[in-house]
C-alpha cells in the first residue's frame, strides 16, 4: 500500500534529493505499521530576525504528521540544544533525526494499541 504523503518547504528552495530521501524514510514507517493512512511533512527554516546567524547558518526544522487509526502522531524537531542547533544546519541530518523519532512514537501506538487489544479481550470469569 501506498502511503499518501504530502511534503512540503517553506523558506528554503524544494529538493528532489530530500523529497527523495523524505519518501523512502515514510516508506519504511510501514515495517512497524502496515495500517497508516497518511503522512505530512514539512521542511523549514525560520526566520530570526535578531540573529546574527546568515540565513545559510540557521538550522532546519522539519514537523511529521503520521495518520494512524483514532490518532495523529506528532513530531517537531525544533532543536534548543546549542549541539542539536549546530547539527541541524544540515537538513539531511534534521529529517534523519525528526523520522528517528517519529519511529519511536509510532512504536509505543502500535505497543500501546496492541496492549489495548489484548486487554479488552479479556473476560472475567463468574466465581
Amino acid at each position: 500500500m501506498q502511503i499518501p504523503t504530502q511534503i512540503s518547504f517553506h523558506r528554503i528552495d524544494k529538493s528532489d534529493a530530500v523529497e527523495n530521501r523524505i519518501r523512502e524514510k515514510v516508506s519504511k514507517l510501514k515495517q512497524f505499521f502496515d495500517r497508516i493512512t497518511g503522512c505530512r511533512v514539512v521542511v523549514e527554516r525560520h526566520h530570526r530576525s535578531r540573529s546574527n546567524l546568515s540565513k545559510k547558518d540557521e538550522p532546519f526544522h522539519v514537523s511529521i504528521v503520521v495518520e494512524v487509526p483514532g490518532e495523529e502522531l506528532v513530531v517537531k524537531r525544533d532543536p534548543k540544544d546549542p549541539a542539536a542547533l549546530k547539527d541541524h544546519r544540515d537538513v539531511n541530518i534534521a529529517v534523519r533525526d525528526a523520522f528517528s523519532t517519529m519511529q519511536r512514537r509510532l512504536k509505543e501506538y502500535v505497543q500501546r494499541r496492541w496492549r489495548d487489544t489484548r486487554h479488552s479481550d479479556v473476560r472475567e470469569i463468574p466465581a
